[in-house]
């Protein structure tokens, strides 16, 4: 992967014929949704990476929310980290990480969607408030605890017995509860707060 992070001004990276392309931002939590995903599937692609400050012309012309990760293969362009996590695991079918069963597929969608209503934003206000905001560390312990009991439910993987779609779409934020150290370090999760979560987290660090 390149580390360039293209700019305003930088001239457009040939795209070749049949080519996947990931734009990305390589610190972006919603960009490596798609990395895992791109990564557990092993899918062939390049990756550009845009500057989110200063952005290219012609990566908004792709997607105008700027907003990664985005893929674009040809003449297709998607965006947004679910609908392209879930494109990639139906184009390239090999592998499958979405469940099969429709009722375990809408209820990992409604994980996943509690974690990003719930979880995502506490966790930044969290560290945007310095650890000073009660509201929003009690919301992120609720969640914490809630993410708990769903681990200790499934099994070793939310997604049961290995790693499956709902399980790449929550680890980027998972993987990075270690900044809460400086602001609100109770909060992280351990064996005696949240076990399952923190077993979670230790079996994951090594996937």
């Amino acid at each position: 992967m390149s580390q360039k992070s293209h700019v305003k001004g930088d001239p457009f990276p040939p795209l070749a014929k049949g080519k996947l392309r990931l734009y990305n931002m390589r610190f972006c939590p919603f960009g490596q949704r798609a990395r895992l995903v791109l990564a557990h599937k092993g899918i062939e692609h390049e990756t550009i990476n845009v500057d989110l400050k200063k952005k290219p012309e012609w990566f908004l012309e792709r997607n105008p929310k700027g907003l990664v990760p985005t893929i674009e293969q040809d003449d297709k362009v998607v965006y947004e980290s679910l609908v392209v996590s879930d494109y990639l695991d139906q184009v390239y079918s090999k592998n499958p990480l979405t469940p099969a069963d429709p009722y375990r597929k809408a209820r990992d969608g409604m994980f996943i969607d509690f974690y990003g209503n719930k979880m995502i934003p506490n966790y930044y206000k969290v560290l945007r408030t310095e650890g000073k905001d009660d509201e929003a560390k009690e919301a992120l312990a609720s969640a914490f605890k809630a993410i708990d009991e769903e681990i200790k439910a499934r099994g070793k993987y939310l997604g049961g017995k290995s790693v499956a779609m709902v399980d790449l779409m929550v680890w980027p934020w998972l993987e990075r509860l270690g900044l809460l150290s400086s602001v609100a370090p109770d909060l992280i999760p351990s064996k005696a707060t949240f076990p399952n979560l923190a077993a979670y987290i230790a079996t994951m660090l090594e996937v």
